[in-house]
């Protein structure tokens, strides 16, 4: 290729680069709020675009560099039927997927930015010239060494993670013995085949990789396997920055300077909404990755008798929200397993046109995924001004009418600041027992999803409405005319 048009290729890119990685910035500025979520997604749809046609652009000249002529056509050829295959999935599984399902396909999307970055290493070292008899720069071995473990523990782990939030592995966390040695063992060992791998030069140096990569793919296994399932939120925003930081050390292997900083800012505001999440669970986050609480549904902590529960029917609940002046919602991932979204936005309309003050109350950690129930009441088309956060909503419930329950249970469960023995205990969450009257909307008395028991259940100015959510709602829709 001409040199001058080269040159100009080079600065190209780089200006698209610089202009993609602001458009990340933006993205994230946007996420941080409803009313600028969907402006924030445009904004990275847009950075994505315009780093992938750059991209696409630096490899098809270092094709051309080739003087085969062929090359960039074959180059060409491969790239976008590569790329048409992962649209093709991609968009399948956009048509597909439920909005109950979007915590395990982003797992599952974590283990694909994991695996890359484990091919990335191998790929990076297998062309080095250190498997020609020429020394391997000590720093790059380190880059690609990193790489394959936090790209191997990112693999496993959310896969794990995957099979956890879809039902198909057990919740309750896998309780080795000598869990935690176990996990350091496997530190020190892969620190000192790093050190080997370094020092090494040629084919003996796949050896520690090799013995390393077998290690994290067992270390991601163990990590979240040993997590139960009232943590699994904050484990989806902890592979997140897994995810991250394996792209940035991806970034570092292809000398890319945009999937470093890319991979930086995912790894760091995964690594802050992890932090987030645990200081709402009154939790640190090396506790949570050390093991969660969590039993697959049987009852943890002390065994206690909090009495007999009261039941309502659903035209009541309609008679009590007519009269109410102020109701606050409470929603659950049981709501997104309902789709009940749309008949209680319904509702939150048909009792706002009638005088009462109506909004929501979100936990930082309701549903299975960071901000599952904000996008589930925005798909609904629910105000974003009566969404509030906990932390908004608490010092209000004493002066409430009727709260209702929909589909929530660890996250308000009293449990937490009643009980000191309690697997939650510290925890904070919405306090609804203040509220004069509250709903319960429960499929049956089971346990959440972390296996506390709930005395809110239980408690005087507590009613129970069983049934799935979304036929419940339904009928009081209809009762208030």
């Amino acid at each position: 290729m001409d040199t001058g048009v080269e040159s100009n290729l080079v600065s190209f890119v780089t200006g698209a680069y610089i202009l993609a990685a602001l458009l990340f910035i933006l993205a994230l500025a946007g996420l941080s709020k409803h009313e600028t979520a969907r402006r924030g997604n445009a904004f990275g749809m847009a950075g994505m675009a315009l780093a992938l046609v750059s991209t696409l652009l630096l490899v098809l000249q270092r094709f051309g560099d080739v003087p085969d002529d062929t090359s960039v056509a074959v180059g060409l050829v491969i790239i976008l039927v590569t790329m048409g295959i992962g649209a093709a999935i991609g968009i399948r599984l956009a048509q597909r997927v439920e909005m109950t399902g979007m915590p395990e396909l982003i797992a599952m999307m974590h283990s694909f930015v994991g695996l890359a970055a484990v091919l990335v290493g191998y790929n990076t070292y297998i062309e080095t010239a250190s498997l020609h008899g020429i020394a391997t720069d000590a720093v790059h071995a380190g880059e690609i060494f990193v790489g394959v473990f936090i790209g191997a523990v990112t693999f496993t782990g959310s896969i794990v993670a995957n099979l956890k939030l879809s039902a198909r592995m057990k919740s309750a966390p896998m309780m080795l013995p000598g869990r935690h040695l176990l996990n350091l063992a496997i530190l020190v060992v892969s620190a000192i085949l790093m050190v080997w791998f370094m020092v090494a030069d040629g084919w003996p140096a796949i050896a520690p990789l090799v013995i390393m990569t077998a290690l994290a793919l067992l270390l991601g296994f163990h990590l979240v396997a040993a997590i139960g399932g009232g943590d699994m939120p904050v484990v989806v925003s902890m592979l997140n920055s897994y995810s991250g930081w394996a792209a940035a050390a991806a970034g570092f292997m292809l000398g890319n300077n945009l999937l470093i900083v890319t991979g930086a800012l995912v790894g760091s505001s995964g690594a802050i909404l992890s932090y987030i999440m645990c200081r709402a669970m009154n939790r640190s986050f090396v506790s949570v990755i050390a093991g969660g609480f969590g039993s697959d549904g049987a009852v943890s902590g002390e065994a206690r008798d909090y009495g007999e529960h009261r039941e309502i029917q659903a035209d009541d609940v309609a008679d009590l929200l007519a009269h109410a002046s102020s109701v606050v919602i409470t929603p659950g991932y049981g709501m997104a397993v309902a789709q009940a979204q749309y008949p209680v936005a319904e509702m939150t309309k048909k009792l706002r046109a009638k005088g009462v003050e109506v909004r929501f109350g979100i936990h930082p950690v309701a549903g299975r995924l960071p901000g599952h129930m904000n996008v589930l009441l925005a798909e609904a088309k629910v105000p974003y001004d009566i969404v509030l956060e906990m932390d908004e909503i608490n010092d209000d419930l004493p002066d409430t009418d009727v709260v209702l329950v929909i589909g929530a249970n660890d996250t308000v469960n009293p449990a937490a600041m009643e009980e000191p023995g309690s697997p939650i205990a510290g925890m904070p969450v919405i306090e609804v027992w203040k509220a004069r009257e509250v709903i319960v909307f429960k499929r049956s008395m089971a346990t959440g999803y972390a296996g506390v028991q709930n005395p809110l259940f239980f408690k005087e100015n507590t009613q129970m409405l069983f049934g799935d959510a979304k036929d419940k709602v339904n009928e009081i829709v209809a009762a208030l005319g």
